[in-house]
C-alpha cells in the first residue's frame, strides 16, 4: 500500500476503526511506515495526532499501541453525541446553504425509498452520509472536526442495530431537514435530541475480549444527570 503522507494518520485511523490493528496492539513506526509506503515522519506525526484523538496510547516500554476504551469512556460517547448533534442541526439551520439542503433532501428521498423495500444494506452508509452533512452545513470548522472525531469513535467502539422501522428513523431525519430549511434552530435542536435519544438504543457495545465478538447493550435512561446507563454492560 501507498499512500501520500498527509493521508497516513486518516489511513492508520480506518484500519483502526475497521479492526486491522485490534486493541491493545503495538503500531511500530517501522511498520507502519512499510506499510503505508511512507517514511517514518508523517508516521510519527500520525500517532500523536491519534493519541490526542484517543485512538492511541503510549505505553512504557511498549510504545505506541491501540487504545482500549473502558465501557464508561464508550458510554460517554453517546452522552456526547446527543449533545453536540442537536447543536450542530441549530447551527445547520441558521448557516446551511441551498447547496448542503439540497444533498440532505436527496439522502431522505434515498434513505425513504429503500427503507420502504427493504433494502437495508445501504442505509447505514446513507445515515452517516446525511449526519456528515448536516455537520458540514453547521459552517463551523471546529465543530465538524468534533462531530466527525465523535462518529469515527462511535464506529469503532459500537455495532450498530437497524431499527425495526427504519422508514421512522427517515421520517426523523426529514422532519430535522424541514426545519432546517425553514431557518427554525429550536426546532432543528429538538427533533435531532430525539432522534440521537431514540437511536441510541441501537448501538450495542462491541466486546472485542469476547469469544465471537458478542455484544452487550447500553440502554438509555432519562435522568437528571445522564442520558446513558452501563448497568446492563457486564464488566
Amino acid at each position: 500500500m501507498r499512500i501520500p503522507a498527509h493521508s497516513v494518520c486518516t489511513a492508520i485511523r480506518d484500519d483502526i476503526v475497521s479492526g486491522v490493528y485490534e486493541r491493545g496492539s503495538r503500531l511500530t513506526e517501522e511498520l507502519l511506515a512499510r506499510r503505508y509506503g511512507v517514511s517514518r515522519v508523517p508516521v510519527r506525526e500520525a500517532l500523536r495526532t491519534l493519541e490526542s484523538e484517543g485512538f492511541v496510547v503510549t505505553r512504557r516500554h511498549a510504545g505506541a499501541c491501540v487504545a482500549e476504551p473502558t465501557v464508561q469512556e464508550a458510554a460517554d460517547l453517546l452522552e456526547v453525541r446527543m449533545l453536540l448533534e442537536p447543536l450542530g442541526a441549530a447551527r445547520a439551520a441558521q448557516r446551511r446553504t441551498e447547496a448542503h439542503l439540497k444533498v440532505l433532501r436527496g439522502l431522505v428521498r434515498l434513505g425513504q425509498e429503500r427503507a420502504r423495500r427493504g433494502e437495508g444494506e445501504d442505509l447505514r452508509s446513507l445515515g452517516g452520509w446525511f449526519h456528515e452533512t448536516l455537520a458540514q452545513a453547521s459552517g463551523s470548522p471546529g465543530l465538524i472536526a468534533l462531530l466527525t472525531q465523535l462518529r469515527h469513535k462511535i464506529a469503532w467502539m459500537y455495532a450498530v442495530e437497524q431499527r425495526a422501522r427504519p422508514v421512522d428513523s427517515w421520517a426523523e431525519r426529514g422532519a430535522i431537514v424541514d426545519a432546517v430549511a425553514r431557518g427554525d434552530a429550536e426546532r432543528a435542536r429538538a427533533l435531532t435530541a430525539q432522534h440521537a435519544e431514540r437511536s441510541t438504543a441501537e448501538y450495542r457495545l462491541r466486546r472485542p475480549d469476547l469469544p465471537g465478538r458478542r455484544t452487550a447493550p447500553v440502554r438509555p435512561v432519562r435522568s437528571s444527570q445522564h442520558g446513558v446507563n452501563t448497568a446492563g454492560v457486564r464488566h
